[in-house]
């Protein structure tokens, strides 16, 4: 008979794979440490929730509640529907209120937005001295508001004031009509320009340097770097600031009730104020209650119709 070769097996043998044993018992260890870290980030979120609903939301609520009785400020009345909102919309001083923060807005959301712009991109040129300039323009943002009014009502006092001492004049800026608001919304543009520079810098730093060298290489001036690189490229960036200037300038209140007091006429009186008399001064609660839900609206509608035209904006772009 021939003789066989025998028949040899590999010599590297296949190591043998997990059991399913061994992967039901990593699954079930899997599954425990992601269970383990979403307790671990819940208990972390609570300090925030636990504030967040005693603080934010209970109170919004409550305000809510209040807005539809005739409470005082120490006493919870009846109910009496829209009664309050009626009587709101009748309300020649609400009106006129809601005018003046409007008018506040518009002295300060633009300027405050080309300025931070402006500042971001002098800044953003600067290599030695660019940290000490920046702390230097952020410096009055960090000032308490307090501070910041008493600094301009020295500026702004008709008789001894750097300000009437620089033009010649004696001019009472603050009690005068057609410049008591202006007079305000400089301060506070002086005070808040800062913030903006910050998120302006920030968006100059995510561009990147490369379409810059390309630009120079083309021969395309700063002007026409500006242009077509720095603008289109910190878009989102300036709608966030104006979105979040927009919302500021309507929640106005400590500048003119300290460097006013609402005056001359009620030509600073803003909203806000206007809801601290009827709160406080006139202890009517539920009315005031009233004209925060009505004041909430208002810039709920203005960030919105904002988001809106941003969003479309970026859509048209893109097409």
């Amino acid at each position: 008979m021939p003789n066989q070769a025998p028949v040899m097996a590999s010599s590297k043998a296949t190591p043998p794979g997990p059991s399913t044993s061994q992967v039901a018992k990593r699954s079930r260890q899997g599954g425990v440490d992601a269970r383990g870290q979403m307790r671990m980030a819940w208990l972390m979120l609570a300090p925030f929730v636990v504030a967040y609903l005693l603080f934010f939301l209970w109170p919004a609520l409550q305000t809510v509640r209040l807005s539809f009785t005739d409470s005082g400020l120490t006493d919870t009345k009846g109910y009496v529907g829209l009664a309050n909102y009626a009587q709101l919309i009748a309300d020649d001083d609400f009106w006129s209120a809601l005018i003046q923060t409007g008018y506040f807005a518009l002295l300060t959301v633009i300027p405050l937005t080309a300025l931070g712009l402006l500042m971001a991109v002098l800044v953003n040129r600067l290599t030695r001295t660019r940290a000490i300039v920046q702390a230097i323009f952020f410096l009055p943002y960090v000032l308490p508001v307090a501070v910041m009014t008493l600094i301009f009502g020295w500026l702004y006092h008709p008789v001894y004031g750097l300000i009437n001492a620089l033009l010649g004049g004696q001019r009472a800026w603050l009690n005068d009509v057609n410049w008591a608001m202006p007079s305000v919304a400089i301060a506070t543009i002086w005070w808040t320009v800062g913030f903006n520079m910050l998120l302006f810098v920030a968006g100059l730093k995510n561009i990147p340097g490369e379409l810059y060298e390309a630009a120079r290489l083309d021969g395309a001036n700063r002007w026409e770097q500006f242009r077509y690189i720095t603008w289109p490229q910190l878009k989102p960036t300036t709608g966030l600031v104006f979105m979040l200037q927009l919302i500021a300038s309507f929640k106005i209140f400590s500048q003119p009730y300290i460097l006013t007091g609402g005056g001359p006429f009620n030509t600073t009186r803003v909203t806000l104020q206007y809801m601290y008399e009827q709160g406080f001064t006139n202890q009517n609660a539920g009315y005031a209650s009233a004209i925060a839900c009505a004041f909430l609206l208002v810039v709920l509608a203005l960030a919105l119709l904002q988001t809106g035209l941003t969003w479309w904006r970026i859509r048209r772009a893109a097409q």
